[in-house]
């Protein structure tokens, strides 16, 4: 029961956060940022948010140090928009598997593409 439970709280705080960077989020360093996982701790004091970037190396650094910037102002969002008892603290990892995934189809095309000759 605790897992779902876990888990509606991570898909909760995932939409919240995303609303945020959509809608109210202000700071000229922050690109194209989505959510796309996060992973709260069974006792909801820390969450995991994992992000992906669109753009260039400079545009994964300067999100990345706009998110870390802002992340009390998120955080009492959270805390004004979300029902928890706690309101976790929040750690932004960068999630580079978007990325991942476009090198490896590239690859697999140049190799398809190679077999037809």
């Amino acid at each position: 029961m605790q897992d779902k439970r876990l888990g509606r709280v991570n898909q909760l705080v995932k939409e919240e956060i995303s609303t945020l960077l959509q809608r109210e989020l202000k700071d000229p360093r922050l690109g194209f940022v989505s959510v796309t996982e996060v992973e709260t701790a069974r006792d909801l004091r820390t969450a995991k948010v994992f992000v992906s970037v669109l753009g260039d190396e400079a545009q994964w650094t300067g999100s990345l140090a706009a998110l870390v910037s802002a992340r009390g102002f998120i955080r009492n969002w959270l805390r004004q928009h979300l029902d928890l008892r706690v309101t976790p603290e929040l750690d932004f990892r960068p999630d580079r598997s978007m990325e991942h995934a476009a090198r490896i189809q590239a690859l697999l095309r140049q190799v398809g593409g190679d077999a037809g000759r």
